[in-house]
Order: C-alpha cells, then sequence, then structure tokens
C-alpha cells in the first residue's frame, strides 16, 4: 500500500499510516511556494492539490521524488492563482485526495518583500494552519496594488503612508473613503507623493458611523481604484494580530470611538461607532 507519512520523526510507527501526510513550505521574494511531503514506498503518480475554498477552481501541481525521501511541488509566481484560500491536499496515484497538515513554513523572504510590480500585478501567497489544523494557502492578486506602510495614529486623524505597484502615482492622485453601508457620500483625502510612494490623513470628524474602506485613486478619477492593503510580509490575518489605539471624539451627532484596522481580506478600513456602542 502506498502511503504519505508526516515528517514529524524519522521513526515510523504504525499509527503512521493514519496520520494526515505533512507539508513544509518555502516561500520565495517572487511569490512562489515550494511544498516539501515526506513519502514512503513507490507512490507513482502524485500530486499537490489546491482546490478553491469558495468555488470549483483545482490547481494540480506534480509532486516529485527530492532530497531525503521527499516529494516536492512547485508553485511559481508565474501561475495565476486567483485571490482566496485554497486548500492543500495529497493525491497518489489516482487514489483520493488527503488533506494535508502544515510542517514547518519557512516565510522569511516574505517580510519586507519589495515586489518589482514590472508585471503589471502583485502576487502573494502564504501558507497557514487552519484552525481545524489543516494546510491552506491565503491569495492575493492585485493589479495594481497600493501597499499600506506605516499608520500613524494622531489627536482627531489617521496619518497613512504606503507604496504603490503596477501603476504610475499622478499628479491627480487622491484618496477615497467609502462608507460601506452608504453609497454616498464618497469623501476625499489629498494625497502626497514621492515617486511611487504615498501619504495622506484622514480626518476622524469628517467620518459618519460605520465602516469606510479606504482606496487610492493613483491617476485621478479617470484611473483604476486600488484597494489600499497590507499583504507583503508572512502574516495571513492581520485582524487578530494588529491592533491600533481607537479615538474618542466629539462630533454633531454625539461622540463617537474611530480607528483603522485590517480586515480580514488584509484591506485597510476605518470603524466608527456610537462611543456608547460596545467595542
Amino acid at each position: 500500500m502506498m502511503t504519505l507519512a508526516p515528517q514529524a520523526s524519522h521513526r515510523h510507527t504504525d499509527d503512521d499510516a493514519t496520520m494526515p501526510p505533512r507539508a513544509d513550505c518555502i516561500a520565495d521574494s517572487a511569490g512562489g511556494l515550494t511544498f516539501d511531503i515526506t513519502e514512503r514506498g513507490d507512490v507513482g503518480d502524485a500530486h499537490l492539490v489546491l482546490r478553491h475554498r469558495d468555488g470549483d477552481q483545482e490547481v494540480r501541481l506534480p509532486l516529485t521524488p527530492a532530497a531525503d525521501g521527499r516529494l516536492r511541488a512547485a508553485l511559481p509566481s508565474s501561475v495565476e492563482l486567483p485571490e482566496g484560500r485554497w486548500d492543500a491536499y495529497a493525491q497518489v496515484a489516482g487514489g483520493e485526495p488527503q488533506r494535508l497538515t502544515p510542517g514547518l513554513n519557512d516565510l522569511r523572504s516574505l517580510v519586507d518583500r519589495v515586489p518589482s510590480g514590472a508585471r503589471g500585478h502583485v502576487a502573494v501567497r502564504i501558507p497557514y494552519a487552519t484552525k481545524h489544523g489543516n494546510l491552506s494557502v491565503r491569495s492575493w492578486l492585485r493589479a495594481p496594488h497600493a501597499e499600506a506602510g506605516e499608520l500613524h495614529i494622531k489627536e482627531g486623524e489617521l496619518g497613512v503612508r504606503g507604496q504603490v505597484y503596477g501603476v504610475d502615482l499622478t499628479p491627480d492622485a487622491y484618496a477615497e473613503l467609502r462608507s460601506r453601508e452608504e453609497p454616498e457620500p464618497v469623501l476625499r483625502a489629498e494625497v502626497a507623493s514621492d515617486q511611487a510612494r504615498f501619504s495622506f490623513a484622514v480626518a476622524y470628524s469628517e467620518l459618519t458611523e460605520g465602516i469606510w474602506d479606504l482606496w487610492l485613486r493613483p491617476a485621478g478619477e479617470t484611473g483604476p481604484q486600488v484597494r489600499i492593503a497590507r499583504l507583503l510580509d508572512d502574516i495571513a490575518d492581520k485582524k487578530p494580530i494588529f491592533a491600533y489605539p481607537k479615538i474618542t471624539l466629539e462630533t454633531e451627532h454625539g461622540p463617537v470611538t474611530a480607528g483603522p484596522y485590517y480586515t480580514s481580506d488584509n484591506d485597510l478600513s476605518v470603524a466608527v461607532t456610537a462611543a456608547s456602542s460596545s467595542q
């Protein structure tokens, strides 16, 4: 019987056959991933299968013998992986795909990554462990992309710095704040630019209660609409990790609490709630 074995130990036990296979992941600075799976026996035709969690899309990558008795699959940056969460499986010799569990993730190349943007888009793939202990890959494909950098919390306003990829900043550039609850009004913020870098400030007093999403208009009204996000690091889900101070201020509708946060897609937004509401 052909099985895929975990990499937790070089000693195999009778329980190994019932344990899910484990994959180590290595990320490169171009946006590619390499998966290494320990195997026993002649596995024949084998594939690593990535399945989009919210659709019927599937990417199949050949698993080929590598050093130390491993099977290896490569997902190069040139292979398009649409945005979303992709669950990882190993399939051997036409058998049923087995869900993979995460081993060691080497994501050092993703820290402070600076892609060239020469292809007109930025591809980001970050492997992570799900709440059930399985291996999945979070993928983003942004064309163009506005990467959020430092956030400065000041009295009554939020300062945002960032860098744009895949498009030029023009003198007409500005930022937009869009209410998620209401299509209007769309608020503008003046952008200061230095080549591909941009900065602007958000005045909390101009925002009504609700969630406000931040966008960059690098060429003004006639150009692309670019969601501002923080993607270029090794953290797949920033919402529970990145916490920023909230400010309470008086508005014409009463006191509110306002502050930035990253959404479940790592996009940058501002939440404004009544000061008496539970946080």
